[in-house]
């Protein structure tokens, strides 16, 4: 598997208007995406999104950018990992998995055709 380099970080939150508000105050600008299921904001050409109902304690989730998502999850798997969460198309072509490796880290994968590195 070729890891394409970090792509996102979501943050999960319990409360998506105060979390959308700290961020933008902290980053100086707002959202480019703002729906009521996913915030996200575009950091110096990366992804920073906010997802709603998450258990902020359970802390962030990295996704590595991966040519075929599924692809990765199926290698991750014969290594010793297990799915964490399935393959699944989030829209607009954007393709988000996870496993969790033997150790016990959650590693997310992402397949996202719009990114393009700053």
């Amino acid at each position: 598997m070729e890891l394409l380099g970090l792509r996102t970080v979501i943050h999960p939150v319990d409360d998506l208007v105060s979390a959308t508000g700290w961020w933008a105050g902290l980053l100086g600008f707002g959202p480019y995406f703002e729906q009521p299921f996913y915030v996200g904001f575009e950091v110096a050409g990366y992804e920073l999104g906010l997802l709603p109902d998450g258990d902020p304690a359970a802390g962030a989730l990295t996704y590595w950018g991966v040519a075929d998502c599924q692809a990765a999850i199926d290698e991750a798997v014969a290594q010793g990992a297990t799915v964490h969460t399935p393959a699944t198309e989030v829209g607009e072509g954007i393709v988000t998995g996870s496993i969790t490796t033997p150790q016990g880290s959650i590693v997310g994968f992402i397949v996202n055709p719009h990114f393009s590195a700053a």
